[in-house]
């Protein structure tokens, strides 16, 4: 409460926040959410709802983490600069110009696009104009009400673990009203202080994603693509891309065409999320078109739906990664282009089936912990060893795919260029994405993924999700559903548990998230959300037929489910969603 009084009494001169505080005077427990804690700043940066308070996305809490990131790049580096990029949320021109001019106000060079870019477009340019670090503000999928404050390192990637620490150990000693610098941006951008970002990086970052084409030459690709941005940032280079390529016929549905942060045909801009592909898919039907693509608001995910017999089949996540991968391996023996010693990097939570393939092109595959940012940190280990070459393609569960090295992020420029290059060989060949996805299925066992999603809400609910997690640790399950757990990972503690009483250490770094490997090649994945108050369960099965399969993953779903709900918090909402 003493914060919220302080919070008034500074925040005065802002009207919009000022007001927000005034309205919620009286509703303690309102006040307690805003208030309890401060937004945590990890490897993601900040992400949090928009709002007034210390636990709210807003102007005071974008500046207290520029001034403290301002502390910390002026520490480490001689002359520091800044590349910023925004998307088209509420708020993100206002965050990016706030960041921008603190930047500025200490001493810090800003490279600013100049109007809104993908996120992976912020990796490009921090790498290409040799920028210390990078800042895109963006809460990437989430609904309109979150925004978010991503930070990159030198190398164009997420920041390390113990880059966030040091991070925050400076915001935390930086009063949002009284330590942060700030200057006019006009006078700014007069002084040379703060620089746009021409279009010859825009240019250049485009031409790098045609790089990574491998469509035969001759090949056709006259067939038509509905395209949706989701009212985000793919709208400035997806469509170029794909036109620049052969890809012409496009058609994007007006309701979503354009910037639009309120999302308000898509309250949930996810692609992994069906309702978000439903104006797409209604355009789709009514153009009779083959192809769905959607991107989300910062355009680093693509989802896509295919025409199969008149009606839409949606690919998931991970059915696209095995996709994906096995096309740029057919294709790179096919040309000549394959490395030595290829390599390509998954997630944990990522399909196993992934490694089946590897195996079958002969290539090393790396397994790396949830988020992008471990697979853009293998392509810089391999280039400080000069074999950037040998990266051929990583992916993730949740739509995101890359497979170029000029990036170290997901990159859904990239992969809608693969994904219609893909479309269009297996075409050329009578075969639909459909028939190659059950090619590989016949090929290499039926694999099937399932995702829980529960929601854990304020502070109780935070509280709730620690505890549940720490029980699951202290008492491991025997048996999920009927199926004997025969070695349980615990990542926090970088060790294997067998049944047989054998230890293995986990050589990756420390992470709240557990693992049970089920007898028949089986597993459950347990973490938290490192983007939301959201505890995620992931479910992996594979079987003769993809009916039985799909029936055990449903089952083994239903089974983890049961699991949290007898734990009996009541601040839990669950949705459940198909991997």
């Amino acid at each position: 409460m003493q914060e919220y009084q302080r919070w008034l009494e500074k925040a005065a001169s802002n009207e919009e926040i000022f007001q927000e505080l005034k309205a919620i005077a009286g509703h303690t427990e309102e006040i307690r959410d805003r208030f309890y804690r401060e937004l945590e700043f990890g490897t993601g940066g900040l992400r949090g709802v928009l709002g007034a308070g210390t636990n709210r996305m807003n102007v005071y809490t974008v500046g207290k983490a520029t001034q403290g990131l301002s502390h910390y790049l002026k520490r480490t580096f001689a002359t520091p600069s800044v590349a910023i990029a925004y998307d088209s949320r509420i708020h993100s021109d206002l965050f990016a110009v706030t960041a921008a001019t603190i930047f500025a106000a200490n001493g810090i060079a800003v490279h600013l696009y100049p109007r809104l870019m993908p996120t992976p477009a912020l990796s490009f340019a921090v790498r290409d104009l040799k920028c210390s670090g990078g800042v895109v503000i963006t809460a990437s999928h989430n609904p309109a009400k979150y925004n978010g404050y991503k930070v990159y390192g030198p190398d164009g990637c997420q920041i390390t673990t113990q880059a966030a620490k040091e991070i925050q150990k400076e915001i935390d000693a930086v009063d949002p009203f009284e330590d942060v610098r700030r200057m006019d941006f006009g006078t700014a951008v007069a002084r040379g202080q703060i620089i746009n970002i021409d279009e010859d990086t825009i240019n250049r970052y485009l031409a790098a994603v045609g790089t990574t084409s491998v469509l035969p030459e001759g090949i056709d690709q006259s067939f038509s693509i509905v395209y949706t941005p989701l009212n985000g940032t793919g709208v400035s280079c997806v469509p170029r891309c794909l036109k620049e390529h052969g890809f012409t016929r496009l058609i994007m549905p007006e309701e979503q065409d354009h910037p639009d942060g309120h999302f308000p045909t898509c309250p949930y801009p996810n692609p992994e999320i069906r309702e978000a592909l439903d104006i797409g898919l209604q355009l789709a039907q009514s153009t009779k078109s083959d192809l769905l693509l959607a991107t989300d608001p910062d355009c680093d995910r693509v989802g896509a739906a295919v025409r199969e017999d008149g009606k839409y089949t949606l690919i998931t996540g991970n059915e696209m990664g095995v996709l994906l991968f096995d096309f740029i391996c057919k294709m790179r023996m096919a040309n000549g282009t394959m490395p030595e010693n290829p390599i390509a990097v998954k997630t944990i939570v990522t399909t196993p089936m992934a490694a089946k393939i590897a195996e079958h092109y002969g290539v090393e595959l790396i397994d790396v912990l949830t988020g992008f940012k471990f697979i853009g940190e293998q392509i810089g280990l391999l280039e400080k060893k000069n074999e950037a070459g040998r990266y051929i393609f990583g992916f993730e569960e949740s739509y995101g795919y890359l497979s170029g090295t000029y990036v170290r992020d997901k990159d859904a420029v990239n992969a809608s260029l693969l994904i219609c290059e893909m479309f269009a060989w297996y075409r050329s060949q009578g075969k639909s994405l459909v028939d190659a996805l059950q090619a590989l299925y016949s090929q290499y066992g039926h694999y099937q993924s399932r995702l829980l999603s529960f929601e854990f809400t304020g502070a109780e609910g935070f509280e709730a999700m620690q505890k549940f997690m720490e029980e699951l640790r202290i008492n491991p399950p025997a048996y999920i559903l009927d199926m004997e757990v025969m070695a349980v990972g615990d990542y926090l503690h970088s060790c294997i548990q067998y049944q047989d009483g054998q230890r293995e250490a986990i050589n990756l770094p420390s992470s709240n998230v557990l693992r049970f490997w089920l007898k028949g090649d089986s597993q459950v994945v347990v973490r938290p959300s490192g983007t939301e108050p959201k505890l995620k369960v992931y479910v992996t099965t594979v079987a003769d037929t993809c009916q039985a399969s799909s029936e055990l993953a449903a089952r083994l779903a239903n089974d983890f489910e049961k699991r949290i709900r007898r734990s009996g918090e009541p601040s839990m909402a669950s949705r459940n969603k198909q991997g």
